[in-house]
């Protein structure tokens, strides 16, 4: 099924997504890797995550100052995903404080699944290679939190309209395609 969903998503909505489900986001998104999960835990969220999304991204971003430098617009000019299980030790905790939804490739541990499970949260694949095409999803940089951390490791907060494709990969019921598609591919060998 191909689905239009808006942001911060429903529990209801998020009840409903089954694996393989593809999925459009309109609304927003934030980014968040390593060291902003890590940073989440220990001080807080600088944004309220209860139905956020949370995109395990790096971007690569253009930095546009005004005529006064009084301040700076930014591009997005490519968003790709960064292979989630590196955010494996946080996850769980993050998702704990109200995520819907986490975006990034690869899937995650059964740690993190239970925790999708326990909160009403599912896990949805981007394809990597398509960092340009993402971007063009991206309708503009709403804020950036803890800059600090350098800019691929910055909480990017962006406003998307219809960004994906992304598949629903770990759902909310316990279901996993990671291991789906494994176990046949392991039939067929043996």
């Amino acid at each position: 099924m191909e689905l239009k969903i808006k942001t911060p998503i429903e529990d209801s909505i998020i009840q409903d997504l089954t694996i393989g489900d593809v999925v459009y986001l309109s609304g927003t998104i934030y980014t968040a890797r390593d060291s902003a999960h890590l940073r989440i835990i220990e001080e807080g969220s600088p944004v309220d995550l209860e139905g956020a999304v949370i995109f395990h991204a790096g971007p690569i971003v253009k930095t546009m100052n005004d005529a006064d430098n009084e301040s700076q617009d930014h591009e997005m000019v490519a968003v790709g995903p960064t292979t989630s299980t590196r955010m494996n030790p946080y996850e769980p905790e993050v998702i704990r404080l109200g995520l819907s939804a986490i975006i990034g490739k690869g899937g995650m541990d059964e740690n993190t699944s239970k925790a999708l499970v326990d909160h009403n949260a599912v896990y949805l694949s981007a394809v990597g290679g398509c960092a340009a095409l993402y971007s063009k999803s991206i309708v503009r940089v709403k804020k950036v939190h803890w800059i600090d951390l350098g800019v691929p490791e910055a909480i990017w907060e962006l406003e998307v309209k219809d960004f994906g494709p992304l598949i629903v990969s770990m759902d909310a019921h316990g279901e996993n395609l990671y291991e789906k598609v494994g176990n046949k591919s392991a039939s067929r060998i043996c």
